[in-house]
């Protein structure tokens, strides 16, 4: 098993923590190997960012994800940018109130599509949208477990915000869960 995933909006999004989070999940968690690179660009704050990360059950000798299977979108930019990465045939997740796709969303076989940013808000913190789609991804694609995300994602965000992540995390797994 090999799983190539990218994860990508910009920068204060938390897409970095999203990649952090799923490959901390598989390899502490639940015993995989996983190898994750980060990447944004020098203005950080609303410039590019994406993160890679791979995950397979055996050692990872080429960590590289040129071509993922998986892709999280969170912005139109975002879009634009890596929606030629994707395989073809591959899954395409993304927030549909930031991202309007076109005919090369086609490369997906797979396309799941919800309003994290609007959940975050309705929840009083737009910041926690990573969260929310993270538990869509997450619920939909059963790479890794939710309780795996969820300790991974408690031993990265500051503890006085540690209740509302798990409640945005919550709310998108049990998006994914109906929309299965």
């Amino acid at each position: 098993m090999r799983k190539e995933i990218l994860f990508g909006g910009y920068g204060g999004q938390g897409i970095l923590l999203m990649g952090y989070t799923t490959g901390l999940a598989a390899a502490v968690y639940e015993g995989l190997e996983s190898a994750y690179a980060p990447s944004y660009g020098p203005e950080a704050r609303g410039g590019s960012a994406c993160s890679k990360v791979t995950i397979a059950d055996e050692k990872i000798i080429y960590p590289l994800v040129s071509e993922p299977e998986y892709m999280v979108i969170m912005s139109k930019e975002a879009y634009h940018k890596f929606i030629p990465m994707l395989k073809e045939g591959g899954y395409l997740f993304y927030d549909k109130d930031l991202v309007e796709l076109d005919d090369r969303a086609k490369r997906a076989k797979y396309i799941y599509a919800i309003e994290a940013t609007r959940i975050a808000e309705s929840l009083g913190y737009r910041i926690v949208a990573n969260m929310v789609m993270l538990g869509f991804f997450t619920s939909i694609s059963e790479i890794v477990k939710l309780s795996s995300v969820e300790k991974a994602m408690l031993s990265r965000v500051p503890k006085k915000y540690a209740d509302i992540n798990k409640v945005a995390l919550s709310k998108g797994h049990e998006r994914g869960e109906e929309a299965k």
